[in-house]
């Protein structure tokens, strides 16, 4: 899957609620979610860091559809042609 089919798929599911709330307590779930990963992370259980990842992702999603931000298209900064390296600090 794509990342903008993923995208469309939880602008589908969710975005109607997700625009009600607004980006400042979409932003506050998002922080709780990566919370959340960074306490899989710290443990040694693979499930649970795979369903946080996932988590993680859905509420990007919902942030860049709710800010009007297409994820595949930010993404060309690191994929596109012009990419050689990285940046400098």
């Amino acid at each position: 899957m794509k990342i903008s089919e993923f995208q469309s798929l939880i602008s589908r599911k969710y975005e109607k609620r997700d625009r009600e709330r607004g980006i400042p307590g979409t932003f506050m779930w998002f922080i709780e979610e990566v919370g959340e990963l960074a306490t899989a992370l710290a443990s040694d259980d693979q499930k649970n860091r795979e369903e946080e990842f996932a988590d993680v992702m859905a509420w990007l999603c919902t942030l860049a559809n709710i800010s009007d931000v297409d994820l595949e298209k930010a993404c060309d900064k690191y994929t596109g042609n012009g990419v050689k390296g990285f940046k400098p600090k």
